[in-house]
């Protein structure tokens, strides 16, 4: 009688149980296509195709550096090849076994281009491709889509901009966390349990080192463990934005000239949204019709990624495969938080959108009506001991709004507010902060904000920006008089939100919002080592003759339609019905 092996059953099933797996998985993978760049490095592809496809499919191709297998999968567009598109993802330069070293935001243009003439060869490719994606991804898709050429037949992409240099340089000052933190997440992913622990812990490491106090050229290392080049590279370009550096990565002057059509999906509280919509104004501008979607998400919501995946599916259907069934009929659709319903325009900013000036009053009051004689209201800024941020955007955790009253106890910090409000007042657009202000430093930041107050106190911001003041840089502000008064023009985020009847609106003036920005040392010190810094002594103007205000985008016209949606707001801690 034969020996009977014991491995064979185990053996035996397991086969079977692949086999099953297989039969369920809808689609086919290739696994590591090379693809050859002109200097000879060799980046790594995988395809999926679906099971079945009797022509080539239209492929969708993705170019990310955060890995392509397990959950980075389906972020990268698995989820579509079910749906009759070939997906093709490769791994940027130097990532997860592409040769080459990651030189981030510097390769995508060249890499993407090469990618795109590797694909055209292929047997395969049949004619037509889409690129998507979400932050770097997407970033990646606009380094080469001026140039794709006409297989390029749509793009959709997701919380990103064509380029990231004003969101790393926000006002003219220096986005100290997210660009720490994201340093750190791609300094770490590649190792053991990197991409599940980076997310996670890189931000608080961050955080930690930027606690310290010490010189910003020295925090990279207390992050990480060692000198990391792109956060490196981010400082030393701070005092030239213009700089060959930057001219290579930054793609927002090749927006207009995109032929494929673009859809956007953003969140208010975004680090990116600014500049997404400069993006959408720039294709509108060259005669272009893109679609825009902005829900009540921050950066790393995972909420967004179901809608920019229909939102995406429907774009590629259309103009993939002729098939339009499933676009809107208007092109922009935004969320309007504390109205908690979805709205469809026309276009952005909203057709019919009026600006008001609330003005900043004496004594720290807030409306319509002008200002009155009265002397500046007073606030010293220290840089050693900088004004924190409380809520605000950010790359990674949560961005929801958060309640700033301990912030406006603080004496660094002027707070103006409404009167209650015996009306919904709804704020959907573009909003900005005309400020007559006087600084006994030359180098020094201003800071706005914009908060909703409702009837229990609670005061949860909307939206905010800032302005860095520099005499080498003269940037929004000019002077007004001879008494050292200068007038500043501060772009805040865009906002859609509803100031519901019986809340008051709020606004914030101050100097800081650390560790988001980098405080400002006053002294006129290169940002990446200036060790000293001195105190600055701000003065708001609010009179006839210097009618410092908030310049509220308000929303008269109706959309072109309404939907109810409360569930969207779940979880962001907004106040419910007065």
């Amino acid at each position: 009688m034969a020996l009977r092996d014991p491995s064979a059953a185990p053996s035996r099933r397991a086969s079977r149980a692949r086999e099953r797996a297989r039969r369920l998985r809808p689609y086919h993978v290739e696994r590591d296509l090379p693809v050859t760049m002109p200097d000879g490095a060799t980046l790594l592809a995988d395809r999926y195709v679906p099971l079945g496809a009797r022509r080539p499919p239209p492929t969708i191709l993705v170019r990310t550096p955060y890995g392509r297998r397990g959950p980075a999968a389906v972020l990268n567009g698995l989820p579509f090849v079910p749906f009759g598109f070939q997906l093709v993802v490769q791994s940027a330069r130097g990532t997860f076994g592409s040769e080459g070293e990651f030189d981030p935001l510097g390769s995508e243009h060249d890499d993407g281009l090469a990618t795109v003439a590797w694909l055209r060869e292929r047997p395969w490719f049949g004619g037509t491709f889409a690129m998507y994606g979400a932050s770097y991804l997407g970033y990646a898709a606009w380094a080469l889509a001026a140039e794709a050429g006409p297989e390029l037949k749509a793009m959709a992409v997701q919380v990103t901009a064509s380029s990231f240099r004003d969101a790393a340089y926000v006002g003219g000052s220096f986005a100290l966390e997210s660009t720490l933190t994201w340093t750190d997440l791609t300094h770490r992913q590649q190792r053991r349990f990197g991409m599940l622990t980076a997310p996670l812990l890189s931000r608080r490491r961050a955080i930690r080192a930027a606690r310290t106090g010490r010189p910003l050229s020295e925090l990279d290392v207390l992050t990480g463990g060692t000198p990391m080049r792109f956060y490196q590279d981010l400082l030393a370009a701070h005092r030239d934005p213009g700089s060959a550096y930057w001219l290579k990565r930054d793609f927002s002057g090749t927006v207009g000239e995109v032929a494929a059509p673009v859809s956007m999906v953003g969140g208010w509280y975004d680090v990116f949204l600014p500049w997404e919509l400069r993006d959408y104004l720039a294709l509108r501008a060259a005669g272009h019709r893109p679609y825009l979607t902005i829900g009540p998400w921050w950066h790393a919501d995972a909420r967004h990624g179901l809608v920019a995946f229909r939102e995406s599916l429907a774009w590629f259907r259309a103009h993939l495969r002729g098939d339009p069934s499933g676009l809107r009929a208007d092109p922009v659709r935004v969320y309007v938080t504390g109205a908690r319903e979805w709205r469809d325009y026309r276009d952005w900013p909203p057709p019919g959108m009026r600006q008001e000036r609330w003005h900043l009053h004496a004594g720290g009051g807030l409306g319509e009506d002008g200002p009155r004689q009265a002397p500046p209201s007073r606030y010293r800024f220290q840089p050693a001991r900088p004004t924190p941020a409380l809520g605000g955007p950010t790359l990674l955790g949560s961005s929801r709004p958060v309640d700033n009253r301990p912030l406006e106890r603080r004496p660094d910090v002027l707070v103006f507010s409404s009167p209650v409000l015996d009306e919904d007042l709804d704020v959907v657009g573009p909003v900005g902060a005309d400020l007559f202000v006087r600084s006994d430093r030359e180098h020094t930041d201003f800071i706005v904000r914009l908060c909703d107050v409702a009837p229990d106190g609670t005061s949860r911001n909307v939206c905010e920006g800032g302005l860095r003041l520099d005499p080498a840089r003269p940037a929004a502000d000019k002077p007004v008089g001879t008494a050292g008064v200068r007038r500043l023009a501060i772009d805040l985020w865009p906002a859609g939100h509803r100031f519901r009847r019986g809340h008051r609106v709020r606004v914030h003036v101050t100097s800081g919002a650390y560790p988001k920005v980098a405080a400002n040392p006053g002294t006129g010190e290169p940002i990446a080592t200036a060790r000293a810094s001195v105190p600055a002594d701000q003065e708001v103007f609010h009179d006839p003759d210097h009618p410092s205000a908030i310049l509220l985008p308000v929303a008269e016209r109706p959309p072109e339609s309404a939907s109810p949606a409360p569930d969207e707001e779940a979880g962001l801690g907004l106040p419910g019905e007065p």
